[in-house]
């Protein structure tokens, strides 16, 4: 499980998290929601180790990981897709899917075959250089190469963004799917609600840096979620 315990985090003189506390459990999705400038990206970078913390503690399998560098954290098994996807443009996909193996010790073609019973387009497009896919397209091969690094944690930051009704459904099931073998927790930013909720377990709300709602599933059903995240 991941615990985030009370984390703050500055740019400068300018407070990003307040005394953020927030857990994401394995076989479980959790979605943090919120307008855009809230800090769930803040929020995820500094879970990545792409940002240093003000305060608090990240608490991972029972461990602090303050102190680990993102690749260590990729080693112990957190794996991050950003926002923007941040694929190699030119590198093929085969290539991109291959740099998610730098962090394990041998390379799993069955890891890969499942990265392309979710996303078929993918295995159609081996030879294609990244930058040449459309964004739908590398929205699934960034979520595949992380899927080949074997995460125990997988965090999401905005899968859905610019990305067309059928690939965002198609996301939706590989997620879904994730979940269901029941060896990954998964850490979501969104704010498309209706993909939220079908797949939400837990959810947080965040305005300002901070976390003002939280709860279960059915309680993301309420007009007050709604209007906290309403654009």
């Amino acid at each position: 499980m991941l615990s985030i315990e009370n984390i703050s985090l500055h740019y400068g003189a300018a407070q990003a998290l307040r005394s953020v506390s927030l857990e994401a459990r394995t076989g479980e999705i959790t979605c943090v929601l919120g307008r855009n400038g809230v800090g769930k990206t803040t929020l995820l970078r500094a879970l990545a180790g792409h940002q240093p913390l003000s305060g608090g503690r990240i608490v991972w399998d029972g461990d602090d990981i303050n102190a680990l560098s993102p690749h260590a954290r990729a080693r112990r098994g957190i794996a991050y897709v950003p926002q923007g996807r941040e694929i190699f443009p030119l590198l093929t996909v085969a290539e991109n899917l291959e740099t998610g193996f730098a962090t394990s010790r041998r390379r799993d073609a069955a890891v890969l075959e499942e990265v392309f019973t979710l996303f078929p387009v993918l295995k159609e497009m081996l030879g294609r250089r990244g930058g040449d896919l459309s964004g739908g397209q590398q929205q699934q091969l960034a979520i595949g190469r992380a899927l080949v690094m074997r995460p125990r944690l997988l965090i999401l930051d905005e899968p859905t963004e610019g990305i067309q009704p059928s690939i965002i459904k198609d996301i939706g099931r590989a997620i879904s799917y994730l979940r269901s073998k029941g060896g990954m927790a998964i850490l979501l930013v969104e704010q498309y609600f209706d993909f939220a909720r079908d797949l939400a377990d837990r959810f947080a709300v965040m305005e300002r840096g901070a976390i003002v709602m939280s709860g279960d599933r059915k309680a993301l059903e309420s007009d007050d979620v709604r209007q906290r995240i309403a654009i």
